[in-house]
């Protein structure tokens, strides 16, 4: 199971900026936060998860696919999702 969510992570997530703005973006969403709300600061805390996604996100559009939040959801509302992006047969000025 483990090997299956790292294997979909790693072809989700392909492109340099993508692989960057995750490995900024993940630990300012879930980590951060925690040690802020172990310091009271909420508000810090709730921006932090807020920019740690927008992030992530940032990085699914440049990926040109949908983060894995919005594919639940549209599946859930049964419309089509972009789950991956082909990049070996991309051309070379697509982002």
């Amino acid at each position: 199971m483990l090997r299956r969510f790292l294997t979909n992570y790693a072809v989700r997530h392909q492109h340099p900026a993508n692989r960057l703005l995750h490995g900024i973006g993940l630990p300012v969403t879930f980590v951060l936060p925690v040690i802020l709300l172990i310091e009271g600061q909420t508000v810090w805390a709730g921006a932090s998860f807020v920019a740690g996604y927008l992030l992530q996100f940032a990085g699914h559009a440049i990926e040109g696919n949908d983060a894995g939040e919005v594919i639940l959801v549209k599946k859930l509302a049964g419309r089509p999702s972009i789950d991956v992006v082909d990049r070996a047969n991309r051309s070379s000025h697509e982002v």
